[in-house]
C-alpha cells in the first residue's frame, strides 16, 4: 500500500480525526499508515484498521486488539477508546465500508498518474476467480501484478485488493461479483479498469438479481464503465454476454471456442479463438490459441474440465489487449493449475481413491459443467457426485435442483449422495428420472454423507464435492481428500486452518 497520512485519509473519506497524538488544529498529520486490513490478526506495524460492521462481527470490538498488535490508527463509525477511557488515533466515517472504497479510488488514481498502472476487471456468473488467476500468472511473467487473494470480489474485497498495490505495481487484476444492480457500477466507478472481460450470464444469484435478464444488466456495466480507448473482453459463445457490444464504446475483443463462429463483414472487433478444444485422459483442456495477428499457440492447461475453455480464453485475450506477447501468453497458460482453493482441486489418495473437491461455489451451468468432467474421466471406474445446495436461485430453486438430479442419472454416474434439505430436489429428480436402489441416496449433512463415503469408497472411486460456498461441502471434501483422518491428524488440522482463512477472505 502506499503511504498515506491520516490528514490524507480524513481528506479522502471526510472523516473526523481524533485520538492522540494530535496537531493544534487537532488533526492527526504525522501519523502515517503503510497497510489497512479489516481483520485484527492481519494488521501489520505501522497499519491502518478497519472497523467494518459485519453480520458475526462488529470490528469496532476489535479496536484495541488491532493497536496491540502494531495499527497506528483505525477507521471507525463510531468512537472507540482504550481501557483508561482515552480515544485511539482513528478517523470516524458515516460507513466504513464507503469510506474504504474512497480510499481505494484514490490510490488508484494516484499509482495511474505516477506510474501508468494498468486495470483490468473481470466479471461473469462463474469462472472469475480462476480467470483472475490465470491472468495474473501470465502477467506476474511481465511486471509486478496485485490480484484478489481467493475470491476478493466486493465492496470490502476490491478495496483491500487495491490496498496491496504500491508504486512498483505495473498491472491490477480486479474481480467483481454482485448480488443486485448498480454493484459493477460502483466497483468500476472505484477503480476505472481499462479492460474489462465479461465471462458469462448464469443463473447464479437469480433469486437476489430477480432473474437472468437482470443478472446480464448487471454484468453488463462492466462494459458500460470502459473509456472508448479501454478494451471490452467479451465471450462470444454467451449471447448475453455478446449482446454487451451494444452497451460500450471501447474497443471490442471476443473470444470463443466455436470454431465456425466469424466476425460480421467490416467489424473492427478483433477475435481470440481455440480451436480444436477438446479433453486429455487426465481431464486437462487443450487447443490451439488462435491471436488476431494471426499467430497460433498449443496450449495444455493443468486445470480439469472443458468448461475452462473459456476463462483460459478469457485470460489470453486480457493479456493480449494489454499488450502481451502471445508466445507468453501461451506459455503463462500452459501447465498452470487452480491458484485458488476447492475448484476442481483434484487429489490422489493412497488407497487409489480420486478426489475432485469444487465446492466453493455451484450454479445449474457450473454443476452441468463438472458432472460432465465427473463422467468423461470416470470412464471405466466407479463414479460419485456428492452435492449440495446451489443456493440464491430464486423461485427456480427446486426446478433447477431437480434438473441436476436427472442430469446425473442421464451422464450415467454410478452414486448420488443428496446433501441437506435444500438440495432434496436433487435426489427427487434422480429417482424420477430413473435412479432406483442405492445409486441415489439423500441425507441431511455432510456427517452422514461422510459416513456413506467412510463404508462405501473402494479404490479406483472416483468422488466430486459440488455445492455452493454456505452449503459447507468444500471442507467434507478436503476431509475424505486425506482419507478421513481424526480430529487431531495435524493435516487435518492444516486443511482446516487453511479453509477457515479462506472462508473469512471470501466474504
Amino acid at each position: 500500500m502506499i503511504e498515506l497520512t491520516a490528514a490524507d485519509i480524513a481528506a479522502i473519506t471526510g472523516g473526523r480525526v481524533i485520538g492522540e497524538p494530535v496537531d493544534g488544529a487537532g488533526e492527526t498529520a504525522d501519523i502515517t499508515v503503510r497497510s489497512a486490513t479489516t481483520d485484527s490478526r492481519e494488521i501489520e506495524p505501522g497499519g491502518l484498521f478497519v472497523a467494518k460492521p459485519g453480520e458475526s462481527a462488529d470490528g469496532h470490538f476489535y479496536v484495541g486488539t488491532a493497536f496491540e498488535a502494531g495499527a497506528v490508527l483505525a477507521l471507525t463509525e463510531r468512537e472507540v477508546s482504550d481501557s483508561s477511557g482515552r480515544a485511539l488515533p482513528q478517523i470516524i466515517v458515516a460507513d466504513a465500508v464507503l469510506a474504504m472504497g474512497a480510499i481505494a479510488a484514490a490510490i488508484v488514481a494516484r499509482l495511474r498518474a505516477a506510474s501508468g498502472l494498468e486495470v483490468v476487471g473481470i466479471t461473469g456468473s462463474a469462472g472469475k476467480t480462476t480467470t483472475k488467476d490465470l491472468l495474473a500468472g501470465i502477467l506476474g511473467q511481465v511486471a509486478p501484478t496485485v490480484a484478489p487473494i481467493g475470491s476478493y470480489n466486493g465492496e470490502v474485497g476490491v478495496p483491500l485488493t487495491v490496498f496491496a498495490a504500491g508504486f512498483d505495481t505495473r498491472y491490477l487484476v480486479v474481480e467483481m461479483g454482485a448480488t443486485g444492480i448498480g454493484h459493477i457500477e460502483y466497483l468500476a466507478d472505484m477503480v476505472k479498469p481499462g479492460i474489462g472481460v465479461v465471462l458469462g450470464v448464469g443463473s447464479a444469484h437469480a433469486g437476489e438479481f430477480g432473474g437472468v435478464e437482470n443478472i446480464a444488466i448487471a454484468k453488463g456495466e462492466l462494459a458500460e464503465a470502459l473509456p472508448a480507448d479501454g478494451t471490452a473482453v467479451l465471450n462470444a459463445d454467451d449471447p448475453r454476454v455478446k449482446a454487451m457490444a451494444a452497451r460500450t464504446g471501447a474497443h471490442l475483443l471476443y473470444f470463443s471456442s466455436d470454431d465456425n463462429f466469424t466476425l460480421p463483414a467490416g467489424s473492427t472487433a478483433q477475435l481470440l479463438r481455440a480451436r480444436g478444444a477438446g479433453i486429455n485422459e487426465a481431464g486437462h483442456p487443450g487447443f490451439t490459441l488462435c491471436f488476431p495477428d494471426g499467430s497460433e499457440h498449443p496450449v495444455t492447461s493443468g486445470l480439469i474440465g472443458i468448461h475452462h475453455v473459456a476463462n483460459l480464453l478469457a485470460a489470453a485475450g486480457a493479456a493480449w489487449a494489454l499488450g502481451v506477447p502471445p508466445e507468453t501468453i501461451a506459455a503463462g497458460l500452459s501447465g498452470r493449475g487452480p491458484a485458488s482453493r476447492w475448484r476442481m482441486e483434484r487429489t490422489e489418495r493412497a488407497d487409489g481413491v480420486t478426489v475432485i473437491n469444487d465446492a466453493y461455489n455451484a450454479n445449474p451451468e457450473s454443476m452441468r459443467a463438472a458432472l460432465r468432467t465427473l463422467a468423461e474421466l470416470g470412464r471405466g471406474r466407479r463414479t460419485w457426485a456428492v452435492l449440495g445446495e446451489m443456493l440464491e436461485l430464486g423461485d427456480d430453486t427446486v426446478h433447477e435442483h431437480d434438473a441436476v438430479g436427472r442430469t446425473v442419472v442421464r451422464l450415467n454416474i454410478s452414486r448420488l449422495i443428496v446433501v441437506g434439505a435444500g438440495a432434496r430436489a436433487m435426489h427427487t429428480g434422480a429417482v424420477m428420472e430413473g435412479s432406483w436402489g442405492d445409486e441415489s441416496m439423500w441425507v441431511a449433512s455432510p456427517d452422514e454423507a461422510r459416513r456413506v463415503l467412510e463404508e462405501q469408497l473402494e479404490p479406483g472411486d472416483l468422488v466430486l464435492f459440488k455445492s455452493s460456498n454456505g452449503a459447507g461441502l468444500r471442507f467434507l471434501g478436503d476431509r475424505v481428500a486425506l482419507g478421513n483422518p481424526s480430529s487431531d491428524d495435524p493435516a487435518a488440522a492444516a486443511v482446516r486452518g487453511s479453509a477457515t482463512q479462506e472462508e473469512g477472505l471470501a466474504q
